[in-house]
């Protein structure tokens, strides 16, 4: 070889050396060989049954770890319990943040939690990714343009039960109940707008129970006594258990919507009984695995043999762990698309330039869509309706355009 050559490579070497260490100290939270990723998630308190979402989406990244990485890199996942606590949640951010300085934080859950850490990320410009809450609030690039949410928003969600009930219950009583918070507040703004004049007409009772809230059984009381017919409950699944169990025990059967966040075979409908929950309407945008339509379904076979290998403990039941497997997939696609400039700028850069991006796990015809002006990635939904074996999808795909 010539003494050419040899500087050649030498000077080659000293290039890709000193291009890694700018990406390293351009990027919080990425070396050469390693990107750091944050979360909170509640594995205690009240919507602990959640949980299993942040081990779902560990798994994930060992399944990527395994693989080879990401681009070279292998993922540090640190996942922190907030409890479902506001307060906790703040401890646990600014300690992913200033003590681990993770590259972004992915899928925090709950909408209390990260209204509490927004304006800190944003301040901070680390990007707060696909957060585990389809609260509105989170699809505001001008404002908040650090911050993206995943799941279709809950004001679509209640417009479309607000169109459910005009269509077909238009003289029906209704009686909602919420959970105080903008979580709860998203779906009703939602029905509100859907049903206009008749809202005021049509709702003759609501009530809101507070997350510290022992039971939400006083409130179901206070609801049948209303006289009415058709009852849309937005709660997280222990709640929502809780009323479903009441409503069996004093003999109240109206109409029951259910909002999609707690619309859990294993999570909700088995503590309540499943006989009790028979009827139950809500809607959905993944692929349940309890269904049988999809025993023979490649995609979600994959998804089985994946648990498997990689989490063995997890419920195969639990739909919330083919959640976990869906987003995981968004995000991969996110730092795939970002290639070696994994700078927090341009990870937010790539968040938002999604096109019709297949997830495995989400229903046919779905798929994730960004650009700089939505951030909004999954807009489409499907109703369905518990039959006390599976939830039946039925009717069309319906979007935030067409709800």
């Amino acid at each position: 070889m010539t003494k050419i050559s040899h500087i050649a490579i030498a000077a080659a070497a000293a290039v890709t050396f000193v291009a890694g260490t700018a990406v390293a100290q351009n990027a919080p939270g990425v070396t050469d060989t390693e990107i750091v990723i944050g979360n909170t998630n509640p594995y205690s308190g009240p919507a602990s049954s959640y949980g299993t979402i942040g081990k779902s989406i560990g798994a994930c990244w060992k399944w990527v770890n395994a693989t080879g990485g990401i681009n070279g890199r292998k993922i540090k996942w640190i996942s922190l319990d907030d409890g479902y606590s506001p307060p906790k949640t703040k401890e646990q951010i600014r300690k992913l943040v200033e003590r681990e300085k993770v590259a972004f934080t992915f899928q925090t859950l709950g909408t209390p939690t990260n209204s509490a850490v927004h304006k800190y990320m944003n301040k901070k410009k680390v990007p707060h990714l696909f957060v585990a809450t389809g609260a509105t609030k989170w699809g505001q690039p001008k404002k908040f343009p650090w911050t993206m949410g995943w799941q279709p928003n809950y004001q679509t969600v209640g417009a479309i039960f607000g169109n459910y009930i005009l269509q077909n219950y238009p003289k029906g009583k209704v009686a909602v109940m919420y959970q105080n918070d903008d979580y709860g507040k998203d779906y009703v703004i939602g029905m509100k707008r859907a049903m206009g004049a008749a809202f005021d007409k049509q709702v003759v009772k609501q009530e809101s129970y507070e997350v510290t809230d022992p039971t939400v059984d006083s409130q179901i009381v206070s609801l049948a006594n209303s006289g009415a017919d058709v009852f849309v409950n937005i709660s997280i699944p222990k709640f929502a258990a809780q009323a479903i169990k009441k409503m069996a025990a004093i003999g109240w059967k109206p109409a029951h919507l259910l909002n999609d966040v707690a619309a859990s075979i294993s999570s909700t409908y088995k503590p309540a009984g499943v006989e009790n929950a028979k009827g139950i309407i809500s809607v959905d945008f993944y692929k349940d695995p309890n269904d049988p339509e999809w025993a023979n379904d490649p995609e979600t076979n994959a998804w089985r043999a994946w648990m498997d290998k990689y989490y063995p403990g997890g419920d195969k039941d639990n739909k919330m762990n083919a959640y976990g497997y869906a987003v995981c997939h968004t995000m991969i696609a996110v730092l795939k698309n970002a290639g070696n400039d994994l700078s927090r700028a341009n990870i937010m850069k790539q968040a938002a330039s999604l096109r019709e991006v297949n997830i495995p796990m989400l229903l046919p015809g779905m798929y994730a869509d960004t650009s700089p002006t939505d951030f909004y990635p999954l807009e489409q939904m499907q109703m369905t309706r518990f039959d006390g074996k599976r939830s039946v999808r039925f009717g069309p795909l319906i979007s935030a355009e067409t709800e």
